[in-house]
């Protein structure tokens, strides 16, 4: 999705220009709570490059490690790594993406419901 300034949503907050609640940032990645969650614990976790769907990485990126090891330590920041949670990546319209910036779901499994069958 794209704001009203003709910019990507997710590189606004990335930049610190469009505000969120950031709970992780590292030099790779930044995390922060979905605006709308599907569960009490619903964190979105984007690249700091924009790379707009799991299908444009570019061949060699660790893009995805850094993703995957980000998710590790919020879960367990957030007291879900032991109870259990979701981590998954909707890629393109039909599988659920609204906004075109690669994002990873952390969501605990309390609260899960309808939305997450639906996508972002």
């Amino acid at each position: 999705m794209v704001g009203s300034t003709g910019r990507c949503v997710f590189c606004g907050i990335v930049k610190k220009e469009i505000p969120a609640e950031i709970v992780y940032e590292d030099e790779f990645v930044v995390a922060f709570r979905d605006a709308n969650p599907a569960a009490p614990v619903h964190i979105l976790v984007v690249p700091r490059e924009h790379i707009p769907t799991l299908n444009d990485i570019p061949l060699g990126n660790p893009v995805l490690s850094h993703i995957g090891s980000a998710v590790t330590r919020i879960a367990e920041d957030f007291g879900v790594a032991q109870s259990g949670y979701r981590f998954f990546i909707n890629v393109n319209r039909g599988g659920g993406q609204v906004i075109f910036h690669l994002h990873a779901h952390l969501v605990s499994r309390t609260g899960t419901g309808e939305k997450i069958a639906k996508g972002d």
